[in-house]
């Protein structure tokens, strides 16, 4: 079994852009590279094979926390792992969970031992541990594991994110101890990616990437960003982290964004990224297309019989109208969310190559600053 390995190809002479191939026990990854969100063992609305046929997803994210919950360990180790389970043969990240567990503000308590919360579901009482979150990870079966971490507020002030920092570090070396004292699952190598945190503060995120990057890991998370802060300063922030962490590594932006976030942070050095955003907002009506946003509730396009959008190729936007999916969408059909579903991946996996291309071909910066204004507008 190979380790997950990382060849940097191309960087943007202009910028910090990058071209590069993760290589993982369950194949190759070109970057950069957009996550699917299947937080529960499922992409909301699509089938895998849609995933694996239409979108072309080489690797997707599930979620510690809701994995956990429901189904549950004895249910995903008896099918062996979350790949058996959800028929799904290419790469899989799960997050730690600690994401979902901070955001139950009302119902959890942080510890130096880890987080207790109750369920969503049904209101019992569990504790996460940076011990337990690597046993269930293990188990879950993930090609790359997320330490668990603490995520502060976005209005944290500079006691507490260094406060909350300080204590995700020493989660981090616990994490790692537990992790390289399990075995590897289901036949194929797991590694494990630190999480950049520190707010909105510049020192901390310095101080922050110089003790993940000590631990000489597989690739790095920059965490805590997209959570209610002014672009300006997730870029800024993004940018820095970026700065001070390995260029032989990967970089994983965690919850992040439009697609013109996604072209910014590109263009300062990010590899990989994840959002729920062109799922949920697809089941909500907008469309993010190659011409800009889409509020495809809009009765402007009742009568409009073009395609979804023709220029990113995918099967499902050149297949489909923009009235006939209006209709799906008012009438509250389960196709419809589908359809905005897989278009709206589509056209993130499309925005990814378009980018990977330029970075390549040389010419990124001025195809971002014209591809941002356009992406920006509302159709």
């Amino acid at each position: 079994m190979a380790a997950l390995t990382f060849k940097l190809e191309k960087t943007d002479l202009a910028g910090a852009a990058r071209a590069g191939t993760i290589t993982t026990d369950h194949g190759q990854i070109n970057t950069p590279v957009f996550m699917p969100v299947g937080t529960a063992g499922t992409v909301k609305a699509l089938t895998q094979q849609q995933l694996l046929q239409d979108v072309n997803a080489p690797i997707i994210l599930g979620n510690t926390y809701h994995l956990y919950l429901r189904p549950g360990l004895r249910v995903l180790e008896e099918a062996g792992g979350l790949h058996r389970f959800m028929g799904w043969d290419r790469n899989l990240l799960t997050d730690s969970g600690g994401y979902q567990v901070f955001s139950l503000s009302g119902t959890r308590k942080i510890t130096e031992e880890g987080v207790t919360f109750r369920s969503h579901i049904d209101g019992s009482t569990h504790l996460f541990t940076p011990e337990s979150v690597m046993d269930i990870q293990r188990i879950i079966g993930a090609d790359i594991v997320m330490a668990f971490d603490e995520c502060p507020p976005a209005d944290s002030d500079h006691t507490y994110a260094n406060k909350s920092m300080q204590l995700t570090h020493r989660w981090l070396d616990r994490c790692l101890t537990r992790f390289n004292q399990t075995p590897d699952r289901y036949g194929h190598t797991q590694q494990l990616f630190p999480i950049v945190q520190g707010g909105i503060f510049r020192d901390l995120r310095k101080i922050s990437c110089d003790f993940v990057r000590s631990k000489d890991t597989a690739g790095y998370a920059i965490g805590g960003l997209s959570v209610g802060e002014p672009e300006a300063q997730l870029y800024d922030i993004c940018g820095w982290s970026c700065e001070h962490l390995p260029t032989d590594r990967p970089r994983y932006l965690m919850g992040v964004g439009t697609p013109w976030n996604l072209l910014e942070c590109i263009s300062l050095g990010v590899d990989m990224f994840d959002c729920v955003m062109p799922t949920r907002n697809g089941r909500n009506a907008m469309l993010f297309t190659s011409e800009g946003v889409v509020n495809i509730d809009n009765k402007k396009w009742e009568h409009d019989f073009s395609t979804l959008d023709a220029a990113i190729g995918a099967s499902v936007s050149t297949y489909y109208s923009r009235a006939y999916l209006r209709h799906l969408i008012k009438a509250k059909e389960i196709l419809g969310y589908t359809i905005a579903s897989m278009h709206n991946l589509c056209f993130y996996q499309w925005l990814m190559r378009e980018a990977r291309a330029h970075i390549l071909q040389g010419d990124f910066q001025g195809w971002k600053t014209t591809m941002i204004a356009r992406l920006q507008q509302r159709c």
